[in-house]
């Protein structure tokens, strides 16, 4: 993750600044001209799309190659050409979406967000898609089995993630307890896992805001600062 400009104290911007730095959520691929003027990164890059669409819509057990072809406005054999199967098309789809949360982050901080909003901003997205954060969240759950195609990718995150806050301790309420970075991680993607479920059990509840008061606890100003994106569980 590339270093983060310096987040500036002031007023929070108006919901339309925020609004504007959001991606859009149809996974809707642009379609295009097949043949020799496609060239093989774009074709990947606009499969890799159309399979996050078809896994946010389906999940990934349902999710089936020819949707995601015919997404994509290839054959399943040309789909096939670029991805040997759909354990490595989600693999892909995982890191894309990593990809643009990173820069969705990187614009939320561009418009003057908070930094303990950043986190919550670049969430909004999905906690407005509950049918999607939903199958998202199952892919999650069964990466916990080590046989998952996607369980490395997950514990890799989580390392990623580790090396953007410092080693530096946060004092407790209690005298001579302190929680390390690395429990710092963990809380921090506990409260993530938490929040979906209790979104999705009650939509009615506002819970984005419960992370911008833990962000404010648990992470000092310069580790803000560098945190750009955030580790999806999902």
């Amino acid at each position: 993750m590339h270093g983060s400009p310096t987040v500036t104290s002031q007023d929070p911007p108006s919901s339309t600044a925020v609004s504007e730095a959001a991606r859009t959520t149809s996974g809707a691929v642009p379609r295009s001209r097949r043949g020799p003027y496609s060239t093989t990164p774009a074709r990947r890059a606009e499969i890799v799309r159309a399979a996050l669409a078809s896994f946010a819509e389906h999940g990934y057990e349902r999710a089936s190659l020819r949707d995601i072809a015919a997404r994509a406005n290839v054959t399943h054999a040309a789909l096939l050409r670029h991805f040997a199967s759909k354990d490595e098309l989600l693999l892909a789809a995982l890191a894309q979406r990593d990809a643009d949360d990173e820069e969705l982050a990187h614009r939320i901080m561009q418009s003057m967000v908070p930094a303990e909003r950043v986190l919550s901003s670049v969430l909004a997205d999905e906690f407005a898609h509950p049918e999607h954060q939903r199958n998202w969240l199952a892919i999650t759950v069964a990466a916990t089995n080590p046989e998952h195609p996607a369980h490395e990718f997950f514990i890799a995150r989580r390392e990623r993630m580790r090396s953007h806050l410092s080693s530096a301790r946060l004092p407790t309420a209690k005298a001579g307890e302190e929680i390390t970075a690395d429990e710092k991680v963990t809380m921090m993607m506990a409260m993530m896992d938490g929040l979906r479920i209790q979104a999705l059990l009650d939509p009615s509840r506002p819970t984005l805001p419960l992370l911008e008061t833990f962000m404010r606890l648990i992470v000092t100003d310069e580790q803000a600062h560098r945190v750009e994106a955030p580790v999806r569980q999902t």
